[in-house]
């Protein structure tokens, strides 16, 4: 007799067969041949989107399990904020105890920190394997670290701030500054620096906007990196809603006195970033004085800063003179990954500059696959035959389907470059 078919689709990752199987009829509490809840199957995985579907199917996630754990806190074992925001639920109807109980959990993995806790469960002193990966379902990083036959991810320090504002505490910006730049790896693409910062941009106050700002002063260039994301995050405020933020003038102000003064490369970068989300006659000539700034850091962040301007048709826009020629130097950067952002905007743009379609076939010739991928696109956007040529250098690409319309664009060029040349019909 074959395996269960939900068992299958679990295993395998394929959140469509289950969630179909489920509307089918299958019992989402089923167990492998250990007696393991498929639940639990899914969150060993770190596979949200699964744990999703069968939590929407009717799986307990309190049931009380041998081990006396319970899906939700091996969810916070995990290490995967996705996970523990999958397994919450509605957090009116848990209890005290419950809230303790995941809060406890959440507290020791962030206080004695991933390996200490893994090396105390297994009793292993063997070298630690760590691995950084990719939760495309959130669109965060983590890194994955396995030790004596275990498997988590580092998300526990986000956990613990996604549960405490889940159950109405409310940690000061000191705090949470602390527990970011703590991390072993702190970069905006982490899942628990994310968390971090978006739980501050929620709040949406005063009180929030003062501390960030403070952290200006501090001696550490973490902590002010980290301030100017905070202001940024507070000034873009609620992504969804088309008030304006509060914090727009102030924050402008700020930055523009701040990047003057700032001398660490990451944290002028993140002040220049910040910039760039405002429109003012004084950020592009600031942002140009960066154009031959010894970090590549701070030079790709100079066409944030680069004025834009709407030219009619949605989301296309043309350059300033000296913006436009900033983007030319900046095509010829030193560095690969300010000559692949610089094929990005240009390639968005669609400046009808003669001197954009030469730059980007220009990149075509780059060694990194997506500048190249830019680059043809760029040129098909422009109705320009040197895409249909690098079309061929771009090669295999992995994770087609999330490159689909970028990688399209060539054959929309020849489908309308064949509807052009085709005689008109007559009636």
């Amino acid at each position: 007799m074959g395996e269960d078919p939900l068992i299958t689709a679990v295993r395998s990752g394929d959140e469509n067969a289950v969630r179909l199987l489920l509307e089918d009829g299958a019992d989402p509490e089923t167990v492998d041949e250990r007696g393991t809840p498929l639940l639990c199957l899914a969150i060993a995985a770190c596979d949200s989107a699964v744990a999703a579907s069968l939590v929407q199917g009717g799986a307990d996630v309190v049931r009380r399990l041998p081990d006396g754990s319970t899906p939700q806190l091996r969810a916070v074992d995990s290490g995967s904020v996705g996970l523990v925001r999958c397994l919450l639920g509605d957090v009116a109807l848990l209890g005290e105890a419950t809230r303790a109980e995941l809060l406890a959990r959440a507290r020791q993995w962030h206080g004695t920190g991933p390996v200490a806790v893994l090396r105390e469960r297994t009793g292993s002193s063997d070298p630690v394997e760590r691995v950084r990966v990719r939760d495309r379902e959130w669109s965060t990083e983590y890194h994955e670290i396995r030790l004596g036959g275990m498997t988590v991810r580092d998300g526990h320090t986000g956990i613990l701030t996604f549960l405490e504002t889940q159950f109405g505490l409310r940690p000061g910006v000191d705090e949470l500054a602390a527990r970011a730049c703590a991390l072993e790896h702190p970069d905006w693409e982490h899942a628990a620096w994310w968390e971090i910062t978006s739980t501050l941009a929620a709040r949406q106050d005063d009180e929030t906007w003062e501390a960030a700002a403070a952290l200006r002063a501090h001696p550490d260039p973490l902590r002010r990196r980290f301030g100017a994301e905070t202001l940024v995050s507070l000034n873009l405020g609620d992504p969804v809603s088309d008030a304006p933020s509060p914090f727009e003038r102030r924050t402008l102000e700020f930055f523009l006195d701040w990047a003057a003064e700032e001398k660490h490369p990451d944290v002028l970068a993140e002040v220049l970033a910040g910039l760039g989300h405002h429109e003012d006659p004084r950020i592009e000539p600031l942002g140009l004085t960066f154009l031959a700034h010894p970090s590549s850091t701070v030079r790709a962040r100079v066409p944030a800063t680069v004025e834009c301007l709407a030219s009619g048709a949605p989301g296309r826009w043309t350059y300033t003179p000296e913006g436009l020629d900033a983007m030319l130097v900046l095509a010829r950067d030193t560095d690969a990954s300010v000559r692949q952002l610089v094929a990005h905007q240009l390639a968005e743009s669609r400046d009808p500059s003669p001197a954009v379609g030469d730059v980007l076939a220009a990149l075509l010739d780059e060694e990194d696959q997506v500048t190249r991928i830019w680059a043809v696109f760029g040129l098909a956007e422009r109705d320009d035959p040197r895409c249909v040529d690098g079309a061929d250098r771009v090669g295999a690409v992995d994770g087609y389907e999330a490159w689909s319309w970028i990688l399209g664009a060539p054959a929309r060029y020849a489908q309308r470059r064949k509807e052009r040349a085709a005689p008109a019909r007559t009636e």
